[in-house]
Parts: structure tokens; C-alpha cells; sequence
């Protein structure tokens, strides 16, 4: 079966990035464990934090793959002396992934009664002032008069 999608219309070269991406959210979007919060915390930071309870530090991985950050989680064989009467904590490996914007860093995660919180912060750079030599064209001893050109406007 052949998907089509909005990116396959010959006038659209080179979208196929932004096809991925989409690819990756929706598939993301439609798993709903771990829960997870995503808050802002300052100006230009945010924390995402999901709910991995029965996890430890040495189940979890977090890393960032091709401007998307992955969260693995896989928890060790269990104890096969353990008997439940009843389980509602859910103990099966995930995978939960967010596509990180342009200027968006990772800055730390941490562990805490159940929660994973990891910190976001976003980098904003200063604006580049430059300024541009015009020059006549091929005439000798011509002067050259500059313009200041500000990216803002």
C-alpha cells in the first residue's frame, strides 16, 4: 500500500525532512506510556517529566538522536521468587520520543520518587549586524560606499 501525504506534489523538493518529523510525531503521539508533563520553567527553559515508576537510573537511557530526544526505559529480569496477587504498576520497556526544535538543548535530567524530569533550554541568539561593501562596477579609483544591513528588520 503506497501512502500518500501533501509532501509527494512534484512543486515540493526537498521536504522530505519535515515528512519524517511528522512521521515521528504522529507515530509518538498516538503511545500514551509513559505519562509525562511538559512545563515551562523559565523564559527560554522547559522541563518534560514522565512518570516511570519502578524504574531506576540504570533503566532508563536518555539521549538525543538527529535533533530528537529518546527516552528508553527496560527494567532488569525480575525476581522469579515474586508472586502477585494483583499488579497495576506497569513494568514493560518504552520508548517515548520528542522532536527537539532548532536552538533547543538538553541540559540535564534527574530521578525523583518516580519521576524522570529532564531540562530543556532553548538558545537565543543575538542578532548579527553586518555591513556590506558596495563597490561601482570595474571603474578605477570608483569609492565604495557601505550600508549597515540589521537582520532584525
Amino acid at each position: 500500500m503506497t501512502r500518500v501525504t501533501g509532501f509527494n506534489n512534484p512543486l515540493l523538493l526537498g521536504f522530505d525532512h519535515f515528512e519524517r518529523i511528522l512521521d515521528r510525531v504522529s507515530k509518538s503521539a498516538a503511545e500514551g506510556y509513559p505519562p509525562y508533563n511538559i512545563e515551562q520553567t523559565g523564559d527560554n527553559a522547559m522541563r518534560i517529566t514522565l512518570a516511570v515508576a519502578g524504574f531506576s537510573m540504570d533503566d532508563l537511557q536518555v539521549t538525543t538522536e538527529d535533533a530528537q530526544l529518546v527516552i528508553r526505559g527496560r527494567q532488569e529480569k525480575e525476581d522469579p521468587d515474586r508472586i502477585f496477587l494483583h499488579r497495576g504498576i506497569a513494568a514493560r520497556q518504552f520508548q517515548r520520543s520528542f522532536v527537539l526544535a532548532e536552538g533547543i538543548e538538553v541540559v540535564g535530567a534527574f530521578l525523583d520518587n518516580g519521576l524522570l524530569h529532564i531540562d530543556l533550554e532553548r538558545h537565543v541568539p543575538e542578532p548579527e549586524v553586518r555591513t556590506i561593501e558596495i563597490r561601482s562596477p570595474a571603474r578605477k579609483g570608483g569609492a565604495a560606499k557601505t550600508i549597515d544591513v540589521d537582520p532584525g528588520d
